[in-house]
């Protein structure tokens, strides 16, 4: 009998795909035409993408999906920050997420945070993609360690992040 290498299993058995990840209003059935720009924030679809590129005086006007999730107030993730080292890093904290909403954003126009508020259990960040929140949960882990949690809904296309130390 040869050798198993790595993490294959021989009584692996392929489940059939029953569970088909939820609809997000958000997301287009059609791509907008091109050239787009959106009115809000200036983003513009061309090439097949949103980007920040300068999109040409003739161009199409619709709101981008990130400015209607802010319009609407319907954020793609949540992160929220608890445990007793917030009180003397806040502001190093808020910094470290706005630095890479920053990153982010140069790149993506769409993954953007919606409001960073003070709730009673600690700091709340709603933000316009759930890559969005996972990225500011990993960037937090990764610079201050702590506890991580990432949840995924399965009913919606939500993810609520929680860092905790």
């Amino acid at each position: 009998m040869k050798e198993e290498r790595g993490n294959i299993s021989r009584n692996f058995r392929r489940q059939p795909a029953t569970h088909h990840p939820p609809d997000d209003p958000y997301r287009a059935t059609m791509k907008p035409p091109e050239p787009t720009r959106c009115p809000s924030c200036s983003a513009s679809f061309q090439r097949g993408r949103w980007s920040w590129e300068p999109a040409p005086p003739d161009s199409h006007e619709q709101m981008c999906p990130a400015c209607q999730r802010t319009e609407d107030d319907f954020p793609g993730g949540y992160v929220l920050l608890r445990g007793d080292f917030l009180k003397g890093h806040r502001d190093e904290l808020i910094s470290a997420i706005k630095a890479k909403e920053k990153r982010e954003k140069a790149e993506h126009p769409l993954q953007r945070i919606m409001d960073i508020r003070d709730v009673a259990t600690g700091i709340q960040v709603s933000t316009t993609d759930s890559h969005m929140a996972r990225g500011i949960g990993e960037a937090l882990h990764q610079a201050f360690q702590g506890d991580l949690k990432i949840r995924y809904s399965k009913d919606e296309n939500l993810v609520r992040v929680m860092w905790k130390r």
